[in-house]
This record gives structure tokens, sequence and C-alpha cells, in this order.
């Protein structure tokens, strides 16, 4: 009875999925190529340290209070108080190796604090860092860091049931781990105070995802649009089963973001042979704003190109500033949800037994 779905969700209610793990695997700290590390306790909470069929306690106020990770080639040397191990790989986690709060960073540089399991090991003297968490976690934390502070809340519930759309069907995104914490993946930061916006709409929209042909999809989104987002093509990632439809959007076709870049034309060749690709390597070579979006004339001019655009952003999927928009002409997110992906359900995750 496939015909209920649209039934029910119009109704406030969804469909569920198939079973689904809901937990999430992200990548931390990889553009820092870490060689060292700093753990601690986050709240006053247990952390232990598994490693090699052994335990080692770090609480405040104690001899081992905070972990100090080196890699050695392919080894962690880890320092706690008193204790020196070397170790291929550990496990941070609470007593009963459940998710916890823990504080992470880089000696002399940042602190940041993550909610779940950690597993650590090292390879080629870098320490590759994946913190296990729960998807609603994971959801609230991408929310507060993709979204503007002056978002209100019925787009940010829009951008939950992206975030989590992508997450559940877009796994497998790195060797290591499921996802990282960039852009390539999504910016995944502090998880948020449980009474701030981000917070809410993770637990208003809690399991809901987009779905298509009965399954859930790999929901994209972008800052801005130039008026219409756009349709991926074969440069663009990831591939996904959804056609991304061309949708007007009428918030950025009223009032566009435009600029204007200069680029050689060995890196305006590139552009222009390989698409998001393309931008995404001179992101890489000059700066993330030396292309703002792929919607863009150009001319040359002696030994460069110039490039007028319009948008922030590969152009698929939600459009960040027309939710926002929508949002503020009193749309809820359902209604912005069904505007930038059409012929879309909204499904409920089944947890895995």
């Amino acid at each position: 009875m496939r015909w209920l779905c649209p039934v029910l969700v119009a109704l406030g209610c969804a469909c569920a999925t198939a079973a689904q793990d809901l937990t999430v695997r992200i990548g931390v700290l990889g553009m820092f190529h870490p060689r060292f590390l700093r753990i601690a306790n986050g709240k006053d909470r247990d952390l232990v340290v598994f490693f090699e069929n052994r335990r080692l306690f770090v609480r405040p106020r104690s001899s081992c209070s905070i972990v100090e990770l080196r890699a050695a080639g392919d080894q962690l040397l880890l320092h706690c108080g008193e204790v020196q191990i070397r170790a291929a790989e550990l496990r941070a986690a609470g007593r009963n190796q459940e998710s916890t709060e823990f504080v992470m960073g880089i000696p002399g540089q940042f602190d940041r604090r993550y909610d779940g399991v950690l597993r650590v090991k090292a390879k080629g003297g870098e320490i590759i860092p994946v913190v296990e968490m729960d998807l609603e976690t994971a959801v609230a934390s991408i929310v507060r860091a993709e979204s503007m502070p002056d978002t209100g809340l019925e787009a940010l519930k829009a951008q939950a049931v992206v975030s989590r759309s992508y997450l559940v069907a877009g796994r497998g995104r790195h060797a290591n781990f499921d996802f990282c914490d960039l852009t390539h993946c999504q910016l995944l930061r502090e998880p948020p105070a449980a009474q701030s916006l981000s917070a809410q709409a993770a637990e208003a929209t809690r399991g809901l995802v987009l779905a298509y042909n009965d399954g859930p999809i790999v929901a994209m989104f972008t800052r801005s649009c130039a008026g219409v987002t756009r349709v991926p093509t074969e440069n663009d990632s990831p591939s996904t089963a959804y056609p991304f439809y061309a949708v007007r959007c009428e918030i950025c076709l009223k009032d566009p973001i435009r600029w204007t870049r200069t680029l050689s034309k060995e890196d305006a060749a590139m552009l222009a042979s390989q698409g998001e690709t393309g931008r995404i390597a001179i992101g890489r070579k000059l700066g993330w704003d030396a292309v703002p979006s792929y919607t863009f004339t150009t001319r040359a001019q002696g030994e460069h190109v110039v490039l007028k655009g319009v948008g922030q952003g590969h152009g698929i999927g939600l459009c960040q500033r027309g939710a926002r928009g929508m949002s503020e002409l009193g749309s809820d997110f359902r209604t912005i949800l069904t505007h930038y992906f059409p012929n879309t359900t909204l499904r409920l995750l089944s947890p895995k037994r």
C-alpha cells in the first residue's frame, strides 16, 4: 500500500524504511594531518582507553588526566601520567565501551568536544582519529556547523532531514570511515547545546529521511543557487539515483548573489573540462572562494580568464538561502523539502535489531 506514504506525510507521519544502522563513523581533524593529539574527559564522565586487552582510566585530578598521543610510523605512542604505551590502535569510550563525551585537540592549537566512541590508529606518521557517534548527534552537529546563525527553525529542520538523509544513504565515502568532517562530506564541529535551534531541529525531525523509489537518497545542499538549482552531471559527486530536478528558487532569482573572479588560462581550462570536480580542485589549490559556484560566464583578458557568476556552492539540491527565505515567509520544513526535492517522500528510519 505505497499510496499511503504521501498521505501519512501530509498528516505529519511517515512510513518506515528498511532497518538502518543508527550510528555513523566520521573521520575528524584530517585536514590538519595530526602527528600529535591530546585527549581528555568531558564533563567528568568516565573515559577509558582500551588497547590490547588492557584498560587505562583517564580521570580529572588524577595522575592520568590527559592522554597524549604521538604517531611513530604506523604505531601510536601513548603517554598519560606515568603510563607509556606503544600500540597499533586504541579505542576510547565509557566504562562499558559506550559513547561518552570527550575533548580532543592538537596541542598548542585547539581542543574540540565530541560525543561518541573514539577509535585511533596511525599510518605513515599521521594519526587517524575516527569518532563513531549516534546518528542524531551527528545531524545536530552538522546542522549547527553548516547553517547561518540567522536561519529560522523550519529551515533548520529541512537541513536536518537533508543531512540525515546524506548520512544514511551515502556511507563509505572514505576508506577508513564513512565520512570526513569537511565540506567534502558535511562540515561537522562540536555538538550544539540542547536548547539551541540546531538541536531542536534535529530532535523535531528525529529519524526522518528523504526517500525516492522507496529508498533514502544522498540528499545534497548548496549555500545559494543561481535562481534555478542544478541537475548533476557526470563530473558531479557523489553519484545518486535521485535525479535532482532543476527547481526554480524565487529567493535567489529575485536577489542573486553575484561574484567576479580571475583565473589563469590553465585553471580555467581545467574548470571547463572537469566541471564541479575541477571547481573543487581549484578550491584546494587557490582557496575555497576562488570559484564560488559553477554558474558563470567567461571572457578572456590577456593571459587570464575573467569569470562572472551567481550563487555559492555546487547549486544542487536544497538551496540554504532559499530555504531560509521560505521559512521567513511562513513555509514549514515539509513545504521546503517538497519544493527542492520533487517526487520524494519522508520516511522514518527503523533501527537494526
